[in-house]
């Protein structure tokens, strides 16, 4: 039917974590899990997942760490719930499955570096002029 359990929100902030550092140097996922408030052990293995998908490319050693394998602005939200998830929808009928499309329209409009933006965004302090 139509389920996002946990796995991708915490995926989506981690990803949105690395493209926030900038993206140059693999980021140790200890960091990332540490800064998202992530379990380390759930991380890793939606990090393997992602890995194996082309979205992470991993690195090991002392400098070892995550980050991204491609560009964030083309890592959409929908392909994030859909390799952790399952297909968004799949075996929904009717009004089900009219939700599932409207769900999956919204997921693919946005991207880790647009939920980036509205992140900073909304941290941003307001600025108010008299």
């Amino acid at each position: 039917m139509m389920s996002i359990t946990s796995k991708s929100p915490y995926a989506l902030s981690a990803l949105v974590e690395l493209h926030l550092q900038g993206g140059l140097e693999p980021v140790p996922i200890s960091e990332l899990a540490r800064r998202r408030r992530i379990p380390v052990q759930f991380l890793e293995q939606l990090f393997a997942t992602l890995r194996r998908a082309g979205i992470l490319r991993s690195q090991r050693g002392v400098r070892g760490g995550y980050s991204l394998a491609r560009p964030a602005q083309e890592i959409t939200v929908l392909e994030l719930v859909e390799l952790l998830d399952g297909p968004l929808g799949a075996g929904a009928e009717g009004v089900f499955a009219e939700a599932a499309r409207a769900a999956a329209e919204v997921l693919s409009a946005q991207t880790v570096a647009s939920v980036a933006e509205q992140e900073l965004s909304a941290a941003a302090p307001l600025m108010y002029h008299i």
